[in-house]
């Protein structure tokens, strides 16, 4: 096996295998989700896309947030803590990065998979198969690196073992230069970070849900993710 980090989705490879991470909040947030038994995610890269997933399926909780703020007229927003009790089957969830770079994934990749700390090992086994080339996509902040998204990217390419690219090697050795998870988390020079209050200590736990959710189909331009 060979994994390689891109440190913002402008860095993708293209590998069989793609899992994205966009650890604050909404790779997490999906995971909580689907291990709190809703049946399926749909990712939209745009509001007005969301709206109209909502409105052709008749049915579904409308979640996200743009700029770490929920959505106004929207069900619900993009923490994670929210998504403990399910309210329908489906959410059509829009976030400022982690859906965008789950949609791209979808595009190219023949696997996608959607990684957080909260699912590290359930994902790490659901990628590990031998001979295949892992990509880990962090989703970063408006197109930019981000060292809470690399920090779970280098902890995810460390339980993954096999041949690491430089960029995977650099991601294991960021990761385990911090004591842990909360502490990367809080490290990064997030600018939104005051608006996630308890969501950043939530997102920092590990492998505490048995989920590796993945991509499904494409459902119109929306990514479908069940759990896996």
């Amino acid at each position: 096996m060979r994994v390689h980090v891109a440190f913002t989705p402008a860095e993708t490879v293209r590998a069989p295998v793609a899992v994205v991470v966009d650890v604050l909040r909404a790779t997490s947030t999906i995971a909580q989700a689907l291990a709190s038994g809703y049946r399926r995610v749909l990712c939209c890269a745009d509001v007005e896309e969301a709206l109209e997933v909502r409105q052709r399926l008749g049915e579904g909780v409308l979640a996200g947030e743009r700029r770490a703020r929920a959505i106004p007229g929207f069900e619900l927003g993009n923490s994670p803590a929210e998504f403990v009790e399910p309210r329908s089957e489906t959410v059509v969830l829009t976030t400022t990065n982690g859906t965008r770079a789950i949609v791209a994934a979808a595009a190219s990749a023949e696997t996608v998979l959607v990684g957080s700390l909260l699912n590290l090992a359930a994902v790490a086994e659901a990628a590990s198969e031998p001979g295949t080339a892992v990509e880990i996509v962090c989703a970063g902040v408006d197109g930019r690196f981000t060292l809470d998204d690399a920090y779970c990217a280098g902890r995810l390419a460390g339980l993954l073992g096999g041949e690491r690219s430089d960029a995977a090697e650099a991601a294991v050795r960021l990761a385990a230069s911090f004591a842990s998870a909360e502490e990367a988390l809080r490290a990064a020079e997030n600018p939104r970070q005051e608006a996630l209050g308890d969501d950043l200590a939530w997102c920092a736990r590990e492998s505490v849900l048995d989920v590796a959710p993945r991509l499904a189909r494409l459902n119109g331009s929306a990514a479908e993710i069940v759990a896996g």
